[in-house]
């Protein structure tokens, strides 16, 4: 993805609606001691279909705009989203998933690194911190959560973002399923 002024505006809508949504609906939910999180599914998303650097500006984006929003400690989740992005997406850049079961594996990895590495980043910003167990339960909740709707929220982004793309995630695993040519491999092209 480029970035111009209409993707701008359109990541910009994305993160501050996952934000606001997060803060004000999926934060207060709580299933078996965790909670669905937008934000990292959200990092997730443009990452895979947008690539690694468009990943990171979302991750920093809403990590700071999570940061103002809930008084926590200003720039700790700007430096784990943005490394989180940017990791996703440049695993989907060299990998390039064609699988459409693609976002369940990523969403849960990305979950599960931004929790571990929140985790650690607020550890070593407090003074006197105290570390449960209990924080690695609610990273596995939360993950397995994040897991299961991971579909529904990528192809959520995927349809806002689809008309600032540059290449359809959708148009390429379609022209990677064309037919091939059939016939020895070194004679292919030479049909007289």
């Amino acid at each position: 993805m480029t970035l111009s002024g209409s993707s701008a505006l359109r990541l910009g809508l994305l993160v501050f609606a996952a934000v606001i949504l997060q803060i004000s609906g999926f934060g207060q939910l709580r299933l078996l001691g965790g909670n669905a999180d937008l934000v990292p599914l959200l990092v997730a998303a443009v990452a895979l279909y947008a690539g690694a650097i468009s990943g990171a500006l979302a991750g920093f984006s809403a990590g700071l705009l999570l940061d103002l929003a809930i008084g926590s400690d200003l720039g700790a989740s700007s430096l784990v989203l943005t490394a989180v992005g940017y990791g996703a997406g440049r695993w989907c850049e060299v990998r390039r998933p064609s699988n459409s079961l693609a976002p369940i594996p990523a969403a849960a990895a990305v979950t599960a690194a931004w929790g571990i590495a929140f985790a650690a980043v607020s550890i070593m910003l407090e003074i006197d911190a105290e570390v449960s167990p209990l924080v690695l339960r609610d990273i596995l909740v939360t993950t397995l959560l994040n897991a299961l709707i991971a579909l529904p929220a990528f192809s959520i982004v995927r349809r806002f973002l689809r008309p600032v793309l540059v290449v359809d995630p959708i148009e390429v695993r379609r022209r990677r399923r064309a037919p091939r040519e059939r016939g020895p491999i070194g004679l292919r092209g030479l049909e007289v």
